[in-house]
């Protein structure tokens, strides 16, 4: 069982819940320790006092603010937990959103929020059964490690998870990282559709969604461990050509997603555009008309010398 985080209640109006807040989530990446490269040993960092110019133990370390290079201000962690702050001690809830009005870039860590004891099991459950009919979330305001932070309440199973929030200010406005402007045709975009559509499904699980990189990273250490070679990339077959047109990166990616989920591969066809009419061309009309005036002066001449023939 993880160990207990914080200790605190809920307040949902003059509804008080007392909780626990526990990690819901673990880290599994693989941990390395920085060491000497000529005999492996060991490179540790060691705090120092840069006044006395001797190691002290964790025990002699607290928090300081700099006012200034002369001037710092020791703070205490039990200064810190007695701040005149209603947020110090619970989670206050502030406001009710829908879930879809929470944009997910301000969304950090989870954490379980356990009720402390029977007594806090049926605010708890009325807690939670409300805002699974309601299908919003809570808005709360909560005091942690030096901070006041925004978090989000909403429920998972038969438990309520607290989210991390950014503020407003913590989150950069991304109007300078838009691309330019870009020219799509209505069926480049339905394409793109077809192609979220065959790409579509309902969970997240799968060889997929595995994590490889902690995998091949485990069968590097035990190779060299039992002193085997490294695996060895495995080859990939070179790309047949980049696909410059996007009409047909589209199509032959919906082709892909079709065949790896055992579908028909056939791709429909789009509806074509309707090309532009040519001009028609003026140089052969011209050429037309100067054979028949040709032809003309022909005839003329040929009348004008029977007339001539006859008067004689």
């Amino acid at each position: 069982m993880p160990r207990n985080i914080w200790s605190g209640a809920i307040s949902f109006g003059l509804v008080t819940v007392p909780i626990h807040v526990i990690s819901a989530t673990e880290d599994h990446s693989i941990r390395f320790h920085l060491v000497h490269l000529e005999d492996n040993a060991r490179v540790r960092v060691r705090k120092y006092c840069a006044l006395e110019d001797r190691e002290v133990s964790q025990g002699e370390i607290g928090k300081g603010y700099e006012v200034s290079k002369d001037q710092i201000v020791p703070v205490t962690d039990e200064e810190l937990r007695e701040l005149p702050l209603p947020t110090a001690k619970a989670i206050e809830i502030e406001a009710f959103v829908p879930a879809e009005r929470i944009d997910p870039i301000s969304v950090a860590d989870g954490y379980y929020l356990q009720p402390d004891g029977q007594v806090a099991a049926k605010p708890y459950t009325l807690l939670r059964k409300a805002l699974e009919r309601s299908s919003k979330v809570a808005i709360a305001k909560y005091a942690w490690h030096g901070r006041e932070r925004l978090g989000m309440l909403r429920v998972r199973g038969d438990v309520i998870v607290l989210h991390e929030m950014l503020w407003e200010d913590e989150i950069r406005d991304p109007a300078e990282l838009a691309p330019q402007a870009a020219e799509l045709s209505d069926a480049e975009i339905e394409e793109a559709r077809h192609l979220i559509d065959r790409m579509s499904r309902d969970d997240l699980e799968g060889d997929e969604f595995t994590d490889r990189y902690t995998e091949a990273v485990t069968g590097l250490i035990e190779a060299k461990r039992e002193g085997k070679k490294a695996p060895a990339m495995p080859k990939q077959e070179a790309p047949a050509g980049q696909v410059v047109d996007l009409m047909e990166a589209l199509k032959a990616s919906v082709q892909k997603a079709q065949s790896s989920r055992g579908e028909d591969a056939t791709v429909h066809e789009m509806p074509k555009t309707t090309a532009a009419k040519k001009p028609e061309k003026k140089a052969p009309a011209k050429k037309t008309a100067a054979r028949k005036t040709t032809a003309k002066k022909a005839a003329t001449k040929t009348t004008a010398k029977k007339a001539a023939a006859k008067r004689r």
